[in-house]
């Protein structure tokens, strides 16, 4: 890249999202490019953070999208491809391949984007995993079944957080879903269910070093609240304790050992009722949920804005310095409410940092130095949400929340 020439970030995003990222990249002097899905042409994109847009009906077609893009580096010297959606990451990775850019390549994506190349390389790094299989030899699944108790949960390997994951308890019930699936089958994976609390940590990552990483605790699993509605909750966890430091632990082992070079991660964990940790899956992309949000209300950091920091420094080849970070505890609450547009003005403690804005959804973050006040005040907020405002709607097969 000559000195001269501003570097060139083509932001991908079929969701409307990414927002901080595209106006960082554009304070770290970058020329911003946005592709688009064509059904987010209505939406508020941060214009002036952006110096030339593009739509497209289907982000992940192809050869549509390699023809588009080619077509686009005709006239633009592309200098880095990164996406804002998960659904954009392997699409970014097979983009990257045919123009030899730098960054996460299709085989690296597959362990953040595909939860059986992502099961097979954490137990060859001697990572804990719920046992499990694949769905290729029926002999292998008739084996599995024999030595792993049900219930097991089958899950796709390529959709997002809880999307199409069937919950079986007995093997009659696999056999049918994978008359059902047919020749898709293959794209599953079949798992042993371990109930527990489920965790997160949201992480930064650069030179192969976890330079910061945000561990929290979800309210219900997300599998509960995407199958049977409820309040989405989770909350930070303090910092002082074992139960954090071995989450920390497995975290750190986690992305060195699948590779991850640099930029961002939302990976989640389980904690069975031995009391151990047991990887679940991972991402190289922002949490959703407003996840994003409830780490920049305890720590500080907001995570989409150094991604596009970390992605500047290595594509000018500088130092990448982590700004100062907080150590408050902060807590996340969300559900669908029966109204369109929920009143939220008996929640007025000073602890509030955040309001969601969006139909038919309520949704708080809470923030303070103080770890006991947060707990008290999510397990209040989650009694009243019930009450207030909590609705619940059959899980979508093609829902495109995750987590």
């Amino acid at each position: 890249m000559s000195d001269q020439r501003p570097l060139t970030i083509l932001c991908i995003a079929s969701e409307f999202k990414g927002i901080p990222f595209l106006l960082a990249a554009k304070q770290q002097g970058c020329r911003v490019l946005l592709l688009a899905g064509a059904k987010t042409e209505q939406d508020p994109w941060p214009w002036e953070s952006i110096d030339e847009h593009f739509y497209m009906p289907d982000l992940s077609k192809q050869p549509d999208i390699t023809h588009a893009v080619a077509y686009l580096a005709r006239s633009h010297k592309i200098d880095r491809i990164v996406a804002l959606d998960d659904y954009d990451v392997a699409t970014a990775a097979a983009l990257r391949e045919h123009m030899r850019l730098p960054g996460l390549s299709e085989s690296l994506v597959r362990h953040f984007r595909d939860k059986l190349a992502m099961r097979v390389r954490a137990r060859q790094v001697g990572l804990p995993v719920p046992d499990f299989v694949s769905i290729f030899n029926y002999d292998d699944l008739r084996d599995f079944m024999a030595r792993t108790p049900a219930p097991w949960v089958l899950k796709p390997r390529f959709d997002a957080g809880a999307i199409g994951i069937r919950k079986l308890h007995h093997s009659e019930e696999l056999w049918r879903a994978l008359d059902e699936l047919g020749d898709r089958q293959s794209y599953y994976l079949l798992e042993q269910f371990i109930p527990g609390d489920v965790y997160h940590v949201d992480s930064l990552v650069w030179q192969n070093e976890v330079v910061f990483a945000c561990p929290s605790r979800y309210g219900q699993p997300p599998l509960a609240v995407s199958h049977g509605g409820g309040i989405f909750s989770t909350r930070t966890l303090s910092a002082d304790n074992a139960e954090t430091q071995a989450l920390l632990a497995l975290n750190r082992n986690l992305l060195i050992g699948l590779g991850l070079p640099q930029g961002v991660s939302h990976s989640e964990y389980i904690r069975g009722e031995n009391g151990r940790f047991y990887f679940l899956e991972t991402a190289a992309r922002v949490g959703g949920a407003n996840i994003d949000r409830l780490v920049k209300a305890a720590a500080g950091i907001e995570l989409w804005a150094e991604a596009a920091r970390i992605e500047a420094a290595a594509a000018r080849g500088e130092d990448y310095h982590l700004p100062p970070i907080r150590q408050d505890a902060a807590a996340l609450l969300i559900c669908l409410s029966r109204q369109e547009y929920p009143d939220l003005s008996g929640y007025q403690d000073a602890e509030i940092v955040w309001r969601m804005d969006k139909r038919y959804h309520a949704g708080l973050i809470v923030a303070s130095a103080d770890n006991g006040r947060i707990e008290h005040l999510l397990n209040s907020y989650t009694e009243r949400f019930a009450q207030d405002f909590l609705a619940v709607a059959p899980p979508k097969a093609d829902a495109r929340t995750t987590f």
